[in-house]
């Protein structure tokens, strides 16, 4: 009778945690649960039907301590990776952590979904925890009356129809790692309609990389947790693919006023022969003749228009001209992409919104850093981790510089950036990388001969 009783609890709590947008409470380690929190021990796998549990790459170990509560005495650490996920309904969300070890030190690194930088080595001396809180977003590729975007081969097995990013599932992913990783309890709540949303469109200079990094990926480590970024950014975007595949239909349904939105496109825009390989050979919507825009015509008529629509729509629009390209032979910038560049400005000043000289900073930093800028770039168009989070500080400071109201939530510990002097220096750079678990793309040729990986 008793077993059959759990059964029943279990199967409720399955449900609870699947269905529903409510507050989810997890007590990590192989100690009796604190009261009103889900155990979950290192031993458990991510099940569909359970809802939530360790990604199968994924190693914890549990931990047990005769000092603390309930909440705090056990924990869970690896000397990899930890991924747990959670299934959850699209949407924002708060989660708040509570980390460290009651008779040791800890530190711990927190990324979500692919790769999202929330949290950066989050310090507990000797006996002590911490709780933390931060916004993350949740999405599916699904549209209202049925459609849905459409996604491209690194998003989705076209084979299987099963999506392989953490980015369009239908859980939220959370990743823990650093020298002493210790991860005692996540909450998860729903956000509410008071926090603000920052949409961001990009390509693969953007993006949510999932080896390397974007700026796009690194923006969310600056905030606090009134702030959500939602990085809508693809590899092989265009403005005109990205109104194609039907993302701009996906953040339009999805922002509310008040809500801001960054738009660096380019990089792809000024191609105008192949294929993306993105896309399948026999799928004519990935030619780049199908998506190029003239750096004058087109490219600032369509950065334009969508400032201005996204201004219809009750948002804050600013356009971010894309970054220059580098020539890792003698490490200065190219001007492959200055066309571009500079034209962002224009549709900035068409669309009457607020803009961001991406370009021109990222031009400043390859100069002042001489040598160094060769750790920026992960080929001649893509950045690695240390020029992610260099470009994600410019971006920060820009939004401070402009008055933008986005400004306010910015984090105390955010130093002031400036593109002329930029810090830290590739020596002080030590926002600590966690293992790849996938390998780049084999490399190709670029347009100026040089070779390349990428796009992720």
């Amino acid at each position: 009778m008793m077993k059959k009783l759990l059964y029943v609890l279990a199967a409720a709590l399955t449900i609870s945690v699947a269905s529903h947008a409510q507050t989810y409470r997890f007590d990590f380690g192989s100690a009796e649960a604190a009261e009103g929190f889900q155990a979950v021990t290192s031993a458990m796998t991510y099940d569909a039907e359970r809802g939530y549990g360790f990604e199968p790459s994924s190693a914890p170990v549990d931990v047990v301590r005769k000092k603390g509560t309930d909440l705090t005495k056990d924990f869970v650490t690896s000397t990899s990776p930890i991924l747990f996920s959670v299934k959850l309904p699209e949407g924002n969300y708060k989660v708040t952590l509570t980390l460290g070890d009651t008779q040791g030190t800890s530190c711990t690194t927190v990324k979500s979904e692919v790769r999202r930088l929330m949290k950066e080595s989050l310090s507990t001396g000797k006996g002590e925890v911490m709780t933390v809180t931060f916004g993350v977003n949740v999405r599916t590729p699904e549209l209202s009356k049925g459609n849905e975007i459409k996604l491209n081969s690194r998003e989705l097995d076209y084979g299987t129809g099963i999506v392989k990013t953490y980015t369009w599932d239908d859980k939220l992913t959370l990743q823990f790692y650093d020298s002493a990783p210790a991860v005692c309890a996540v909450e998860i709540e729903p956000a509410g309609e008071d926090v603000v949303t920052v949409f961001v469109i990009g390509d693969s200079t953007v993006t949510d990389q999932q080896g390397g990094g974007a700026w796009g990926q690194y923006l969310p480590r600056w905030f606090d947790s009134n702030v959500i970024v939602a990085n809508h950014a693809e590899s092989g975007m265009t403005i005109k693919g990205f109104r194609f595949g039907r993302r701009w239909d996906k953040i339009m349904e999805s922002a509310k006023p008040g809500d801001y939105l960054l738009i660096q496109l380019g990089t792809n825009d000024e191609k105008s022969r192949g294929h993306d390989p993105m896309w399948d050979a026999d799928d004519h919507a990935g030619d780049w003749v199908r998506t190029h825009s003239d750096p004058e015509k087109d490219y600032v008529w369509g950065l334009a228009t969508m400032a201005l629509e996204a201004k219809r729509h009750g948002m804050i629009p600013v356009i971010v001209s894309p970054m220059t390209k580098i020539d890792r032979r003698t490490a200065t910038a190219t001007e492959l992409m200055t066309p571009y560049g500079k034209n962002a400005r224009r549709g900035a000043e068409l669309g009457e919104c607020a803009f961001v000289d991406l370009w021109g900073m990222s031009r400043d930093i390859i100069t002042a850093l001489g040598k160094d800028a060769l750790a920026v770039y992960a080929d001649g168009t893509h950045t690695d981790n240390y020029g992610a989070y260099l470009f994600s500080l410019g971006i920060v400071q820009a939004i401070k510089d402009l008055g933008l109201g986005l400004s306010q939530h910015i984090l105390p510990d955010t130093p002031a950036f400036d593109a002329k002097n930029p810090k830290p220096l590739l020596k002080d750079f030590t926002c600590p990388i966690e293992p790849r678990r996938t390998a780049r793309r084999p490399a190709a040729t670029s347009s100026n001969g040089q070779t390349e990986f990428g796009p992720l």
